[in-house]
């Protein structure tokens, strides 16, 4: 399903998938930690940091039958950080301005830590 649908009383909103992911993504990046999304070519096996105008393409948004949201993040992180705490904040901030932003619940946020990069 590419679009998300919301039934109130005055009728129907539809949010595009790519809206939600788009949000995240720039909800994530701003956590402590991530470095950015990542794209993972599976035929070669390559992960690349991705720039900001492309930040959706390391996001997979989908919706569930009970209309709760499922998260799917590729991302690179900074080189000596404590993947499981730059984990949990992700989830915490993401979960948190995701679910104000649209007005859904998330059900499940996976994280993929792609690789690992050295910032100055």
């Amino acid at each position: 399903m590419k679009n998300t649908s919301i039934d109130t009383q005055m009728g129907n909103i539809v949010i595009d998938n790519e809206v939600i992911a788009q949000y995240a993504g720039s909800v994530a990046v701003e956590c402590f930690g991530i470095v950015g999304m990542a794209s993972v070519n599976m035929k070669d096996g390559i992960v690349k940091l991705l720039k900001k105008d492309s930040i959706t393409h390391g996001i997979s948004v989908s919706i569930g039958a009970d209309g709760r949201l499922t998260l799917n993040f590729h991302v690179i992180v900074s080189y000596g950080v404590s993947i499981l705490t730059v984990a949990q904040n992700l989830i915490d901030s993401v979960k948190y301005k995701v679910e104000e932003f649209t007005g859904l619940e998330i059900e499940k946020i996976n994280i993929y830590v792609e690789g690992v990069r050295v910032i100055d």
